[in-house]
């Protein structure tokens, strides 16, 4: 089972908003279609309605991650149960796409979409994906971006667990206003030294008079 692919799902949902800046790209039938990727026939079940509940999934799970984030991890857990319980999902074995050298399916493990509606598929794999993640390698792999205003959700894969940016733009971003942040210190701690020791002179001078 392609365990990154699956809970890429809540990452991508979760991006669809920047509160920071007050944008919000899930506006439409469209937007909530283009959620699901290469899965289109699943997202073809889409109406009008799933942008609303599609909202509601998208802050639980922000709150999952801002959970992580904060280094609390039974609330990170909690609420991540909580989705699992309203949106169960129903695996399957597959051997679609696969064949081995003898021409036979490479069976592996597959998150079918829940009939009822393009919510409750969506929600149903991404929590599952989520849930993965979280067993697999932690509940600190789940970050939000430290780039303000940024906070953009994304999952740590890295050896040594060090990553705290969603993107290598922001990662950089982040460099420049730390490198310029340096840079103006140290011009003001130059200066001051400079009043210092003009200061000193001058005081010197005083008390030779």
């Amino acid at each position: 089972m392609e365990l990154a692919y699956y809970s890429d799902y809540a990452v991508r949902l979760v991006n669809s908003e920047d509160p920071a800046r007050g944008k919000d790209s899930l506006t439409s039938v469209e937007a909530v279609r283009d959620l699901f990727g290469v899965s289109q026939e699943a997202g073809r079940r889409a109406t009008d309605a799933d942008v609303t509940r599609f909202r509601s999934v998208r802050a639980r799970l922000r709150a999952v991650f801002e959970a992580a984030d904060q280094g609390d991890e039974a609330l990170a857990v909690n609420l991540l149960n909580s989705l699992l319980l309203e949106f169960p999902v129903s695996p399957q074995i597959s051997g679609h796409d696969f064949r081995d050298d003898d021409g036979r399916p490479l069976w592996h493990m597959h998150l079918a979409d829940h009939p009822s509606n393009a919510t409750a598929g969506y929600a149903a794999i991404a929590a599952m994906g989520l849930a993965f993640h979280l067993t697999e390698y932690g509940v600190d792999r789940l970050g939000l971006c430290e780039a303000a205003p940024c906070r953009n959700a994304y999952l740590d894969t890295s050896t040594n667990r060090s990553r705290r940016y969603c993107s290598d733009r922001c990662a950089t971003r982040a460099n420049v206003a730390a490198y310029r942040a340096r840079k103006r210190l140290e011009a003001d701690r130059s200066a001051n030294s400079g009043r210092t020791a003009e200061s000193a002179q001058r005081a010197s001078a005083n008390g030779e008079r």
